[in-house]
Parts: structure tokens; sequence; C-alpha cells
């Protein structure tokens, strides 16, 4: 049985997650929404996409959609998880499931009720990298003592990944971070139960802190440092030491080195070297098999608890 999906946000991220569902056997993308109609219409071109639409009710409507995955700004992947789960379809929606924590318990208790694999796209716990740590902190071969963490970009714009202008307002705290506190608590196997963050200034335009510094220990005693900025002019994107009780390791999305630099073969960890696609098969293989999925909503809800608490501090 093909499972048939709708896609929401037709931006850099959408077409990451079009791409990855090119490689996996028995789904198809039948409909795509878009905030431009015209924009969306050349996504839609490209893939092969019958059905566009701006809105994600029409796509909602349509019987055949048995799964949508929300690419849409933050402030809409609340509400637009809750509509897809009452319209009895299963979701997957991209990091951060809320940006608050009384939308995300929301959601939490909606999926539970529904019946509907609900999955929060934590790619962190899907990339090969990362994957390849995890492995080996199960089979007792490594523990994680501190993660030191930078997520860094060069942001003094509304700008997106592909250079086009946002119609919403990224977060340090509530989406970037979303990743590393999930990850840490995830890798180490046991929940977060101190959290500290300092910001600096508040962009005068965009309303939000462009640098960030948040400190965590876990119920083990591990430690996670996490650094992050829009302002830093050097190269973007977040980059992980893992230094445990064995080795010490480099995390650069998907590829991995040693602590001396020395590349590490990820290539036999998973099925594919794309955090996205494996972060998609296993949405698409938990609704097959009727199972919760990795990196389900109720699975990363206590990130958003961590994100909760860190926000009140900072307020």
């Amino acid at each position: 049985m093909t499972i048939k999906v709708a896609l929401a946000g037709a931006g850099a991220f959408g077409t990451k997650h079009l791409d990855g569902i090119k490689n996996i056997d028995g789904v198809e993308v039948i409909s795509i929404i878009g905030r431009e109609l015209s924009k969306t219409e050349e996504v839609a071109k490209k893939y092969g996409i019958a059905h566009v639409s701006t809105d994600l009710n029409d796509s909602l409507k349509i019987k055949e959609v048995d799964a949508v995955i929300l690419c849409t700004p933050t402030q809409m992947h609340a509400s637009q998880s809750l509509a897809c789960l009452k319209a009895g379809k299963h979701v997957q929606v991209e990091i951060p499931l809320a940006d608050s924590w009384k939308d995300a318990q929301a959601v939490v208790d909606l999926a539970k009720s529904s019946g509907k694999v609900a999955m929060c796209g934590h790619t962190r716990r899907f990339n090969p990298s990362h994957q390849y740590v995890n492995q080996k902190i199960k089979a007792g071969q490594f523990n994680i003592q501190q993660m030191d963490v930078q997520t860094y970009f060069f942001r003094r714009t509304n700008m997106n990944a592909l250079g086009q202008p946002r119609s919403w307002t990224d977060h340090l705290l509530w989406h970037h971070a979303a990743h590393t506190v999930d990850l840490f608590a995830y890798q180490v196997g046991s929940p977060i139960v101190k959290a500290n963050a300092v910001q600096g200034p508040i962009h005068p335009a965009l309303g939000i802190a462009m640098d960030m510094s948040i400190q965590l220990q876990a119920a083990n005693g591990a430690i996670c440092t996490l650094s992050l900025s829009f302002n830093n002019d050097g190269p973007l994107g977040t980059y992980f030491r893992y230094i445990g009780d064995t080795a010490t390791y480099l995390a650069r999305y998907d590829d991995l080195f040693t602590g001396k630099e020395e590349q590490i073969d990820v290539s036999k960890v998973a099925v594919s070297m794309n955090g996205i696609e494996l972060q998609d098969r296993e949405f698409f293989a938990a609704i097959g098999e009727g199972r919760e999925p990795n990196a389900s909503v109720a699975q990363v809800l206590p990130c958003y608890q961590v994100l909760h608490d860190l926000e009140q501090q900072l307020s």
C-alpha cells in the first residue's frame, strides 16, 4: 500500500524532504501547500505533484491523504499539527513542535487520544554521525562526560537558508536550541535536571536575541554547553564536540571525526547519509508498522519543558 502524503511549506526545508522522499519506496506526495501560489506551482511541477494549494485545509479534505509533513513557519507548527490530527491524518512537524510549552502539551495530548503517528523533526537523532555515537553508548563503549555545541549563523536580516526573505522570524531558543537540548538528553539517556541561560541584546527590528549561551546538566551528571549566534561571520551550522570516557568525537551534520580531526566512516550506519531522509523513513515505517516513531511528539516533549523553563529565566 502506498502512503499518500501532503507537504506544507514549499521553501528551503520542504524541498529537502521532497528530495529525501524520492528515495523511499511506497510513498507518494500528492499535494503541496505553499504561501505563494506561483512559487508552489513551480515546486509541484519539478516534483510531479498534482494538487497545489495555499491553504492546508484544502489538502486535509483530500480523503486519499494519509499523512502530512509540516515545513511551515515555527509559529504555525502547533495549530497545524492539531488540525492534521483532528482531520485523521498522521503528522510529522518540523522542529520545533511549538514555541510554547502549553501548545506543545496540547499536541501531545491530542496525538495520544487520536491514535495517529505524530512525530517531530528532531533531525539530530537521525544524522548518521550522531547515530554512530548513540550506538557506541548503547554498546557500553562510550559515555558522554560533556557536550560542547556551537550553533552559528550570520543572519543580521530576516533571510532563509536559500537567501530569500522570510515571512516569519526565526528563534535561537525555541528553534535552534531545541535540536541540542533534545539530543543531549537522548544521547546521555538521562533527563535534564539543571538548565541555565543568558542572552545578548535584543535586535531592534527583529525583536529577538541574536546571541545566547545555555548550560545543561543531566541527572547522570553529564553536562552540555551550547553557544548560539545569528551574528557569526564565519563557518555556519552546528558543531558538536562529544567528550567522553573513551574518546572524543566531532560531529558536523552527517559527518563525524575523532578529536584529532580524523574522519570516521559513517556510511554503513544507516541506509542513507541524509538525516532528513532517515527521519522521513522512520515516520513512514512507524505508520506502516503501527508503532510509535523515534522522536514522537511524546518523546520530545521534555525538551520543550526545558525551553519553557529557560524562557522564564530570560524574561
